[in-house]
């Protein structure tokens, strides 16, 4: 399975219910070219991380908002927010990948979907939460 296809997802899915309030249908998934074992695969992790990130939304957001200092999250591009909003889903809940890795496989997708600059943003952030919430980087 390729889960950064599954973290792109998860990125389309928050951030059109960001702005629709519903829920997508696995955009660009017809794209991949795998077999369908990993297509179920990639969708639920997908599913799980769109999920876990909207369950957990107020926890994430508070401590997007703390590491951002002077940063206010509706000032942030919806993009870097949802990619952040996955990944310290990700980094709290998914003890069985390490932070680094959620922090790489973030700064990654923003240099394909956002800017330079955001993937650096985005690094500095990951890298504090990852930190105050005592996960090795």
């Amino acid at each position: 399975m390729n889960r950064r296809d599954a973290r792109e997802m998860a990125l389309q899915m928050l951030f059109q219910h960001e702005f629709t309030g519903e829920r997508s249908n696995f955009p660009a998934f017809e794209e991949l070219k795998t077999s369908e074992k990993d297509q179920r695969e990639i969708k639920g992790f997908a599913d799980e991380l769109f999920n876990g990130a909207l369950m957990h939304l107020e926890e994430i957001d508070s401590l997007i908002g703390k590491a951002a200092e002077r940063w206010k999250m509706e000032r942030m591009a919806s993009v870097d927010r949802n990619i952040m909003r996955f990944a310290v889903f990700e980094i709290l809940y998914r003890t069985d990948i390490p932070a680094a890795v959620t922090i790489n496989e973030a700064i990654e997708i923003a240099k394909k979907y956002s800017t330079a600059e955001a993937a650096s943003f985005i690094n500095g952030l990951l890298d504090k939460i990852a930190g105050d919430c005592g996960k090795k980087v």
